[in-house]
Formats: C-alpha cells, structure tokens, sequence
C-alpha cells in the first residue's frame, strides 16, 4: 500500500521506515524537505502561544480603557479607588504580555530562518550544523522567555482578580495607621 505524504511517497511495506518510492527515490531533496519540516510544527505550537497571549491582551487593554473612562468621568477616585489600583495591575500586564509576544515573534522569526537554513543547506549540500544548532538553541531560548513573561502576566491577573465587589488578592492593600488631621 502506498501512501501519499506531501511531495513523498512512503512505503509502508519497505524494508526500511521511511524508505522513499516514487520520483523522489534517492534525490537528496526529499531528506532535505523532511529535515526542513520538522521545525515548523514548533511555528505552529509558537503560534498558538502568539493567540492566546494577544488574546489576553486584548482583553487586557480593553479593560484599561474601560477603567480609564469611569476615572476620566470621575465615577471613581483616580488615585486610591480599586479600580485605580486595578488600572496599576493592568499596565503592569500590559507590560510583560507585549514582553511574551515580542519574544515569541523573534522565536518564530528564527524558527523560520532555521528552516530557510536546513533547506538551503541541504540544496547546496554544504553542512551548517553548528550554525543550526545555534539557531535552534536561539529559538528555544527565546520561548522560554516569551513563556516566562507569560507566567509573569498570569501571575499578577491571578493576584489582582476581582469578582464583583470582592478582590481575591491574598495580600490586602495595608490600611494607613497614619491619622493626620
């Protein structure tokens, strides 16, 4: 049975996994476009974490200006109300989910690069590996700090929340004791 894969046609039966049938056999095009794909389903799993940072973000942001209208239009103290304090949290949010998605951006643009390489590489038939490994080594560096910025963010929204009237922060703003007159 043969089944197709892309531009490759892979024998199930063969003696050896992988072995490449059709007029793929032997052209070191074939190896070079597996190699080549590997690395996009990380483009795919960073892409994923780019939808979800931008969508807390957005809902961030859309928060913001919610809270800087009610204090604009002087519904609410714009120094020591909740909704003051709330406003603080939000930019400190705003902050490192712009930090998670820039670092994901440059994750997916050297993802993208180190694709580009493999290929090329693989074309021309000359060995880049330490220049890959780089790459791959960048990539991952830079995800990690996409997704420690991430943590950063979800850690101060879980701090901060508040369902209705009642703030869920385990540490409760410290009441003044100072009584000025």
């Amino acid at each position: 049975m043969i089944v197709p894969i892309g531009l490759m046609l892979h024998d199930p039966a063969a003696a050896s996994p992988g072995q490449l049938i059709g007029p793929l056999v032997g052209h070191p095009i074939a190896a070079t476009l597996e190699l080549s794909l590997a690395p996009v389903f990380l483009l795919v799993a960073i892409g994923s974490i780019l939808n979800v940072i931008t969508q807390r973000l957005a809902r961030v942001v859309d928060r913001a200006r919610f809270l800087r209208a009610e204090i604009a239009d002087g519904r609410c103290d714009p120094t020591a109300s909740p909704e003051a304090r709330e406003l603080s949290a939000l930019a400190r949010r705003v902050f490192y989910a712009n930090w998670a998605v820039n670092f994901s951006a440059v994750a997916a643009l050297i993802v993208a690069i180190l694709v580009g390489v493999i290929f090329i590489s693989g074309v021309v038939g000359q060995s880049s590996a330490r220049f890959i490994e780089a790459l791959f080594i960048m990539a991952l560096s830079a995800i990690v700090l996409a997704l420690s910025a991430f943590i950063v963010e979800i850690s101060i929204a879980t701090r901060t929340l508040r369902i209705g009237d009642i703030a869920l922060d385990p540490k409760p703003a410290a009441k003044s004791t100072d009584q000025r007159s």
